[in-house]
């Protein structure tokens, strides 16, 4: 039962998977469904997409989102799983001492990872034009109070930045060693072009290196094969979910009232048992009449 035994801790198995040899497909997820959805397939990691929860809250991605919806969307999704969550917290919703903040809070709320970037605010999706950045010394340390807020060390601090497409590659390679230098446990290169480029930083920097593989960006479609050959970490598809269940939901909204009802495209939806299934429905109807027999 997600919701009433208490959550596992995911940090040390997040840093057991930064060890280790293999590559992770990472969906993005915004809401618990879709987090326990990508749980029971198998996938060893997830991510809380800035874009997707936005998305799936009707606004755009600039940053709008507060800390405290933030955290407890990420408490809300890690009470129901117990694989990592790295969570996207933009620019940290402020200087220093905000990162510092907004680190011990998604911690707390369950994260195992938290994502940072070197955008100024108000802050736009990373493939996009017309981005500015913060001096890279300022970024550096936002990462070193990052590192020194958590509690734990097997919470990841991971630095992305968006430097590519304003300042160019060799810039971004600056910026990014900068970043290492300041304690950043992962680097995310945004918008990189393609292959050849991600090659470049797994050589150049020698740590972890998360990939974004966004739809309708600036990073051609790279097969998940080619990242792994590269020796990229974490793939990303921060969006992918999200943008399939809003045309979906177009789409049946739109074949229900044509239609006059659903019977026409039931194949199209979970069942009742699928989806009680998914979320564990009989366990707690057990628990329920467990508790009723006790006589006290």
């Amino acid at each position: 039962m997600k919701y009433i035994r208490p959550p596992k801790d995911a940090k040390p198995l997040m840093r057991k998977l930064l060890k280790d040899d293999e590559t992770y497909m990472v969906p993005g997820v915004y809401n618990p469904f879709t987090a326990l959805l990508a749980e029971k397939l198998g996938y060893k990691v997830i991510y809380l997409s800035g874009a997707a929860l936005t998305g799936s809250l009707a606004m755009p991605d600039l940053g709008l989102i507060t800390l405290s919806e933030l955290s407890l969307f990420t408490k809300y999704i890690t009470r129901v799983v117990s694989i990592p969550l790295i969570v996207d917290a933009d620019t940290g919703f402020g200087g220093v001492l905000n990162v510092a903040r907004t680190v011990r809070e998604l911690e707390e709320a369950g994260a195992s990872a938290v994502q940072i970037e070197d955008q100024e605010m108000p802050k736009k999706c990373g493939h996009l034009t017309g981005k500015s950045l913060i001096p890279a010394e300022e970024m550096a340390y936002k990462i070193r109070a990052a590192v020194e807020a958590r509690k734990s060390s097997d919470f990841l601090i991971i630095a992305r930045t968006d430097a590519r497409n304003v300042e160019g590659i060799d810039k971004a390679l600056e910026r990014a060693k900068l970043y290492v230098k300041a304690g950043a446990d992962v680097i995310f290169p945004e918008a990189l072009e393609s292959i050849e480029e991600f090659e470049m930083f797994v050589e150049e920097l020698r740590i972890p290196i998360l990939a974004n593989m966004t739809e309708f960006g600036r990073t051609p479609y790279i097969r998940f094969e080619k990242f792994r050959e590269a020796g990229v970490k974490f793939v990303i598809y921060p969006v992918t979910v999200f943008r399939a269940n809003a045309k979906n939901s177009f789409d049946v909204l739109k074949r229900l009232v044509t239609e006059g009802g659903q019977k026409e495209f039931l194949e199209l939806l979970m069942t009742r048992k699928e989806f009680y299934e998914f979320i564990d429905y009989y366990e707690y109807e057990d628990y329920d009449k467990k508790l009723s027999d006790w006589n006290p």
